[in-house]
């Protein structure tokens, strides 16, 4: 399951000249050197992408498309939630992104580059800040010899500064949430390793949320000599957008002293009229290191003042006033500069922080005021940056030492390849980097859509929610949408692993609009016709838009009519249970069980013949909504049967008797009627039409069984499809999807023809989708396919991650040749699916039901145990 692993690090380490490996560089993760440059560029999928047959097809809602793209941009003057004339290029630059969950995030490039900015809520701003470095000074007996930004860039600006590092002389490596930096000095016998540390923690709800990044530089100095050496961090107040220039902007230094540990930094007020923020750069002072920063310098011009400052003695000036505030059209920057000794043959260390405090945050429209959640700890008053950063300089150690924890049995697995341990940690950028935000429940407010739990409805505050808060992240950073929940169902293995009650929080947020209608009519692109925006007992394919008003108006998505969005309904039931099964969470299940009840009602007006079987048609199935079906399908069929499945055991946990045997004989009639209309012996066709596509082969038609499998169904009473007809189907898929499209080497296309050629009826079928790819893995572990499935999974991260250049930017989809589709999106963090699948291996740390304690209970037993032991 390794073949490959030394070829591709040697592939991209190829140009790495140096042989030093820097100071605590772990073995696992991406690594790469910085003066790597890939060789296949790929192009954003566009509408000359698009078929002759397909454009022809969709010619209307193409018309409708494009009045709808005018009217938002060139009238209301917003930015499309999914804008198909201006997709992103790929830039092959990203890295691992700085900061905890739900505050904002910034992403440090594996170049070092601060390169993108997610401090407005949901709003992502692409801009590389020039002035943004970390530059190192080397002072023997009091003269500097030797003084390097550590940038390969080369820019017009700055021009006073000494650019053009040599990338050949280091690399990158990530382990999310940490990555290291690794800079060889030419000549100088001296190697720096940067350690960036984010506070992202499983089971962790107060430092996880803290939105603030540290970094350590380990300095090695291998000479016989002593050397006085500097780093200096500075940053723009800003982000690099035109607001930077809008004026009023200052910067003042600081000093904190609290429980004997002391920082000292600068203070970057960024006053704009909407969600003002301020970033603060500090360091940790430790005896024997001097702090010295300069609180304004333009970064426009040479900026020669500042470095020759720095280059006199390793220090900077240290002004004890406040800059001015900016005027219109000026920018301004700050240092920090820490100075140590390093004796001969001797290591030496320097810490810095970068926090940026946003507490109040209000979306697009403007309507509402949001508070953040790490404001339950540090308040809204916006003064937070100064303890955020003495926090952090002071418990990131701690930080390290649970991750560690976290990792370190994964990463010691020997029997799971050294790729998969990458891709698993590194894949979890996004639940930082989705646009995330975490925010506290107001006091008033009421997420049960008007329905009490007297009337089958939820708590106006559910304990998780009023407790842990609100949480939502983007489909994608392309598709502007939160939490859309046709992607969740994939990606929430993450968040149900890592983080439940954030899991949680989302399902109880999904079940009260589920009761809510918007009779507000509007139209739908895809059919042209006008339907209301929100159907009662639907599942909304979002909670909305950022630049809207996200958890007030639903479904930013205009595709289609939602109440067609059959397949959302039975996601939900499916959640329900699963994270039930892997939470014992009892009183979750009492609240969700009414709404399960409405839904499944819902979903049984479309069993039109009465054989225990819903019906699709036209493109009502959500998840692959450009691909047409009729009639009963391999997808939605089978995600009907597993909720079936479901509700029964929900019946037999909750003793509702009456409810399970009505259950029970719809799964008798609908999995007698699923055999019948779609399997043809191999696989399930992919629907029940006869049509000349309908017995294509889909990668996803086992995602029924997935989900039972995740939550230890599947079998005896609570079986929904015979297991040698699964085995059979997933190994037509690994022949025809994986192995018989692109060598093997890309994962699975979404759609194959049983003469092994991809179906190209739509522009999705003949795809891969990573984040389904890698559920399907998961679905070929439970069933004992294990070589099979890792394989199918290597192919989509050699493929974005070594090959494509898509490193913290995993796309949504990509073809064979040529083009990508939505980069940075939220279901590839269904990776964790496959973590659940290999937990659950024969043998492996092998539990029963009573055994899936939550993290909290598990921790309250030890230490009542402990507590005993003492007592005695």
């Amino acid at each position: 399951m390794d073949l490959n692993d030394s070829t591709s690090l040697a592939e991209l380490m190829s140009r790495y000249v140096s042989t030093e490996t820097g100071f605590g560089v772990p073995k696992d993760g991406w690594r790469i050197c910085l003066a790597h440059e890939f060789k296949e560029k790929r192009k954003p999928f566009q509408a000359r992408d698009v078929s002759l047959s397909n454009m022809i097809e969709h010619v209307s809602l193409g018309v409708r498309y494009l009045r709808w793209w005018y009217r938002k941009t060139q009238v209301e003057k917003k930015a499309p939630f999914i804008d198909m004339f201006r997709a992103l290029p790929l830039r092959q630059i990203y890295g691992a992104p700085l900061g905890g969950i739900g505050g904002g995030s910034i992403t440090r490039g594996w170049r070092g580059d601060f390169c993108r900015w997610q401090l407005n809520p949901g709003m992502y701003h692409y801009k590389t800040v020039i002035a943004n470095q970390f530059t190192v000074c080397l002072c023997r007996g009091g003269q500097t010899v030797y003084q390097q930004v550590l940038s390969m860039d080369r820019p017009p600006t700055l021009q006073g500064w000494n650019w053009g590092y040599c990338g050949e002389y280091a690399f990158y490596h990530a382990l999310y949430p940490r990555a290291w930096t690794v800079y060889h000095l030419p000549g100088q016998n001296v190697t720096l390793t940067c350690r960036q540390v984010s506070p992202v923690i499983p089971h962790d709800y107060k430092d996880s949320s803290l939105p603030v990044a540290v970094f350590v530089w380990d300095i090695e100095n291998k000479n016989d000599y002593a050397l006085d050496i500097s780093i200096m961090f500075t940053m723009i107040n800003g982000s690099g957008h035109k607001d930077d220039k809008s004026g009023g902007h200052w910067n003042e230094p600081f000093h904190l002293e609290k429980d004997g540990e002391s920082v000292s930094g600068v203070l970057l007020h960024h006053q704009t009229p909407v969600n003002p923020y301020t970033l603060c750069i500090a360091a940790r002072e430790k005896s024997g290191q001097e702090i010295s920063h300069q609180t304004a310098f333009s970064p426009k011009g040479t900026c020669s003042a500042l470095w020759s400052d720095l280059m006199t003695d390793g220090r900077l000036d240290s002004p004890k006033d406040s800059s001015p505030p900016t005027q219109k059209g000026e920018e301004v920057a700050a240092a920090l500069a820490v100075s140590c000794s390093v004796p001969a043959n001797n290591h030496n260390s320097v810490e810095f922080s970068l926090a940026w405090d946003m507490p109040k945050i209000t979306f697009g429209s403007r309507e509402r005021i949001y508070v953040r959640r790490y404001t339950r700890y540090y308040g809204t008053k916006g003064d937070a940056a100064p303890y955020l950063s003495h926090y952090a300089l002071t418990h990131y150690s701690k930080w390290e030492e649970s991750i560690d924890e976290w990792q370190r049995p994964i990463l010691q697995d020997g029997s799971l390849p050294a790729w998969y341990k990458s891709a698993l940690f590194n894949e979890l950028y996004f639940v930082v980097d989705g646009g995330t935000v975490w925010v506290e429940l107001p006091e008033d407010a009421d997420i049960s859509g008007g329905l009490r739990p007297e009337d089958g409805g939820l708590p106006a505050q559910p304990d998780v929610v009023k407790e842990y808060g609100r949480f939502a992240y983007l489909e994608g950073q392309e598709y502007r949408m939160y939490n859309t929940y046709d992607v969740h169902f994939y990606a929430s293995f993450a968040l149900i692993m890592l983080w439940p009650k954030l899991a949680l929080s989302v399902q109880y947020d999904i079940a009260g609009s589920v009761v809510q209608h918007d009779p507000t009519e509007r139209l739908n692109l895809m059919n042209g016709r006008y339907s209301p925006v929100k159907t009662r007992g639907v599942v909304p394919h979002d909670i909305g838009d950022p630049d809207d008003e996200p958890w007030v108006r639903a479904n930013a998505y205009l595709i289609h009519d939602t109440a067609d969005w059959k397949d959302l309904n039975l996601k939900f039931v499916l959640q329900v249970y699963r994270d039930y099964y892997l939470t014992q969470d009892e009183q979750y299940l009492k609240d969700m069980w009414p709404i399960c009840q409405v839904i499944m009602e819902v979903e049984l007006k479309f069993d039109k013949d009465g054989d225990g079987l819903i019906e699709n048609s036209g493109y009502a199935d959500q998840t692959y909504d450009g691909w047409k079906v009729t009639g009963p399908s391999a997808y939605c069929g089978g995600l009907w049967l597993a909720s079936v499945c479901m509700m029964c055991k929900m019946a037999r946990v909750l003793k509702c008797e009456s409810v399970y045997q009505r259950y029970r004989d719809i799964l008798e009639r609908g999995r007698a009627a699923f055999d019948k209309l779609l399997w043809n012996g191999k696989y399930y066709n992919y629907d029940s039409s006869g049509q000349s596509l309908s017995n294509s082969v889909m990668s996803d038609q086992c995602a029924g069984q997935w989900f039972l499998r995740a939550s230890g169904l599947g079998e005896d009473d609570y079986q929904a499809f015979p297991k040698e007809k699964i085995c059979s189907a997933l190994k037509s898929v690994f022949d025809l999807n994986v192995m018989s499209f692109a060598g093997g080497q890309m994962g699975a296309v979404n759609g194959m023809r049983p003469e092994g050629v991809p179906d190209r009826s739509s522009v999705q079928s003949d795809e891969v989708w990573v984040g389904v790819v890698y559920g399907l893995a998961a679905t070929m572990i439970h069933e004992g396919m294990i070589e099979e499935g890792m394989h199918t999974a290597e192919g989509c991260y050699r493929a974005v991650w070594e090959r494509m250049g898509m490193a913290f930017q995993t796309p949504e989809a990509y073809c064979e040749k040529g083009i990508y589709r939505s980069l940075a999106y939220m279901r590839p963090l269904s990776i964790w699916a496959i973590q659940l699948a290999l937990n659950n291996r024969p043998n492996h740390n092998k539990t029963t039901d009573k055994d899936h304690l939550s993290e909290a209970l598990r921790s309250q037993y030890c230490t009542l145990l402990y507590r005993i032991v003492i007592d005695i």
